[in-house]
């Protein structure tokens, strides 16, 4: 079949011909460009995401580190929880004749009562006095020159206080003999 074409109608298909390859060209470029800004939102969500994730994981080390501080924390509660009631109950008891406490004197000053010596001596090792010091009677000299002194006191019932277990020698008054 032959078919005749006028020239108008060649120009007519040349101009939608013209048209058609612009619209495919700017259909292209919105292409191109809608691709891109799609491959740059993947890259910065991706980033978002590997971000999130890091912070994720850094805030789960942080809580697990603060959940086991916290179950330290815990037992040291307790713990002093138990010391504190059984103080109590000591306290409430009331003291017993014959117990004995030690008195941390600091140049004849009393600083601080122990239950025990080794209190004592351990708590003046943490003020500056050597751990290895043998301890030793004051002898002849005042306690005002000793820089660190113990000394046991116990109950006595009938006074309702305490006593020094050794009494110091009594000072004679006056010169006299």
């Amino acid at each position: 079949m032959i078919r005749i074409v006028s020239t108008q109608c060649l120009e007519r298909l040349e101009s939608t011909a013209r048209i058609a390859r612009e619209c495919v060209r700017q259909t292209a470029t919105d292409a191109n460009e809608a691709f891109g800004r799609h491959i740059r939102e993947l890259y910065a969500t991706t980033d978002r995401a590997e971000r999130a994730e890091a912070t994720t994981d850094e805030v789960g080390a942080i809580l697990k580190r603060a959940m086991e501080e916290l179950a330290v924390a815990q037992q040291e509660l307790l713990l002093k929880d138990i010391e504190i009631r059984r103080l109590c109950e000591e306290l409430e008891s009331g003291p017993v004749e014959g117990q004995a406490l030690t008195v941390l004197f600091h140049y004849g000053e009393p600083h601080t009562i122990y239950a025990s010596r080794e209190e004592a001596h351990a708590d003046a090792a943490v003020h500056g006095k050597p751990v290895d010091h043998v301890w030793g009677p004051r002898g002849e000299r005042s306690a005002r020159e000793c820089e660190w002194s113990c000394e046991a006191f116990i109950y006595d019932a009938a006074s309702n206080g305490f006593r020094r277990v050794f009494m110091p020698a009594p000072e004679p008054v006056g010169g006299a003999a």
